[in-house]
């Protein structure tokens, strides 16, 4: 028997008012379906932010991949149908490649849809991108800092994006209802939103994130070709430490290729900068200087405490992972 409306208040009952609600978004066309793309699938369906999903990669076997795991409504080899009649796109592609599929899809981008993006780096998408997009769409570029080393259609689960940043980056002539729309949806998957420019985003990531990848790259590269040590020996006697290395070590080579490439100017800097702070220690170290050494621990183990203070990660042994 189905509910009637609340005679004292004339509202339908809480379960048949869900049942009913309106999806934020009629069409949402999810460009690219590895972690994040996967991610935002699985977040739309359990929020219900999206009445038609449509995924679309280049691979069949991708594609497969994500009709087995029912991700979408609709799956597509090419970009531009999966996008057609969409009231937000995503690029969740690498970013050395935004800019073609930009181009591909734009003639089938409808006026009034949202363009954005998950990209690690601002200027070089918007660079690339932003020449492509029709008189009408809206190119609100993104990034939501939220990842694992894992990657693929399976790698996807809806808790990724809970209490992370979404960092939104609106041009100058932006329309604020469309970056208002944009927020609700980050916030709707849990996401905190902050919007910044492009160069200080840039800037931001490439310490936070692009530097200590480039540097676990470097560790567990150096580890794998010490000639007083074997291979072997270094697989069977990792420690904690570089045990984590090798995690981050284990990211999608391609879009950390492309990350690099593309924030070339930031990265640079902060190696500089790294590397000068690097032969403090290493001056230290040499000469015996136990209390410089202990200063400059004891401020990064406060760090480390803020992080955790802020949400960011956990106390608990093993940074939390399982």
């Amino acid at each position: 028997m189905s509910e009637t409306p609340d005679r004292k208040t004339g509202n339908m009952p809480a379960a048949d008012a869900e049942a009913t609600k309106r999806p934020m978004f009629d069409r949402v066309a999810l460009i690219g379906l590895g972690l994040i793309g996967s991610s935002l699938a699985h977040v739309m369906r359990r929020e219900r932010l999206a009445g038609h999903i449509a995924g679309a990669t280049r691979s069949e076997a991708t594609l497969k991949r994500a009709e087995e795991l029912g991700l979408c409504d609709s799956y597509h080899l090419d970009a531009a149908e999966a996008v057609r009649d969409a009231d937000l796109v995503f690029l969740n592609v690498p970013v050395g490649a935004m800019g073609k599929v930009a181009e591909h899809i734009a003639p089938a981008l409808k006026p009034g849809a949202i363009l954005t993006d998950v990209g690690s780096v601002k200027g070089a998408v918007i660079r690339d991108v932003a020449p492509h997009v029709p008189q009408g769409v809206h190119f609100i570029p993104g990034h939501p800092i939220a990842g694992t080393e894992q990657s693929g259609p399976d790698a996807g689960f809806p808790e990724l994006f809970e209490n992370r940043w979404c960092i939104l980056v609106p041009l100058e002539n932006t329309d604020e209802r469309a970056l208002a729309r944009l927020t609700r949806f980050w916030q709707a998957t849990g996401s905190n939103v902050e919007t910044m420019t492009a160069e200080h985003h840039d800037l931001v990531l490439g310490i936070t994130s692009h530097l200590p990848h480039l540097i676990a790259y470097n560790i567990v590269l150096t580890a794998a070709d010490l000639e007083e040590v074997t291979e072997s020996e270094v697989i069977k006697y990792s420690a904690g430490g570089f045990r984590d290395f090798t995690r981050l070590a284990a990211s999608d080579p391609v879009m950390w290729r492309d990350v690099f490439l593309n924030n070339r100017e930031a990265v640079l800097e902060l190696l500089g900068r790294f590397m000068e702070d690097l032969h403090v220690l290493q001056r230290a170290i040499r000469w015996g200087d136990g209390e410089k050494l202990y200063e400059l621990f004891k401020r990064s183990r406060r760090i480390r405490r803020e992080i955790i203070e802020a949400g960011q990660d956990t106390p608990a042994p093993g940074f939390g992972r399982r």
